[in-house]
């Protein structure tokens, strides 16, 4: 039987990008340029978030979802134009999940986090440069992600940490158990994480770690390398 996969809608005030989020799978977030784009991306990526949800034990769950369904369509801000990543939450994600569901998604959190480190483990330390030539390399992106974690996520549910601290590989993983931890208290109290629902933060915290886990994917010149290393001298 096969079940609708359930998408928000959040479209840009100037029209330049809409993204498209299926909220129940944190991670799963894709932008266009129009609706019919950022549906038609979000389809075209449901083949590489099949890993986090067969790491996440939900496989079979997420295969019967074959079929979009947009439940919501919501004005975004000026960074919705900008960035074409979510930053506006949608009515639909202000409901106090049950502790099953939280836990659902909790487990496909952990599971954007495990794919994007097993993404850092085997692509190349420099990435192919972007269509202008730029674009971090892999390690710049590793902080970058981990940055964005101390000062985005952690801090909405009031856990801080000295921004100078470079963390282990068992510190990063003890805050996040920690992060973890607080979004469950504040989800049992009803309470948002600041402004932002709990739904929504635990969607943003997937959407970064799978967004940049594919740029890597993307940019990867392992291929390319071990091809020139096994390339006859001319």
């Amino acid at each position: 039987m096969t079940t609708p996969l359930r998408v928000v809608l959040e479209i840009g005030p100037k029209g330049k990008r809409v993204v498209a989020a299926a909220y129940e799978w944190p991670g799963l977030d894709r932008w266009g340029k129009d609706e019919e784009a950022a549906l038609a991306k979000l389809v075209a990526y449901l083949p590489r978030y099949a890993p986090v949800a067969e790491r996440a034990g939900l496989a079979a769950d997420f295969a019967a979802q074959s079929t979009l369904e947009a439940v919501e369509r919501y004005a975004g801000n000026t960074s919705t134009d900008f960035w074409g990543i979510a930053h506006v939450p949608s009515e639909t994600e202000r409901t106090v999940l049950a502790e099953r569901d939280l836990e659902r998604r909790i487990g496909l959190v952990r599971a954007a986090w495990g794919h994007f480190d097993d993404v850092t483990a085997r692509v190349s330390a420099e990435l192919q440069p972007g269509p202008r030539g730029g674009g971090r390399s892999r390690d710049e992106i590793v902080r970058h992600v981990y940055a964005s974690e101390r000062h985005n996520w952690w801090r909405k549910v009031g856990l801080r940490m000295d921004d100078g601290v470079r963390l282990t590989p068992p510190e990063l993983a003890s805050l996040r158990d920690e992060y973890i931890g607080l979004v469950r208290e504040f989800n049992a109290d009803g309470r948002p994480a600041r402004t932002w629902p709990i739904q929504f933060l635990l969607r943003r915290t997937g959407q970064h770690a799978m967004d940049h886990a594919w740029e890597m994917e993307d940019r990867d010149l392992t291929g390319q390398q071990a091809a020139r290393h096994a390339a006859p001298p001319s």
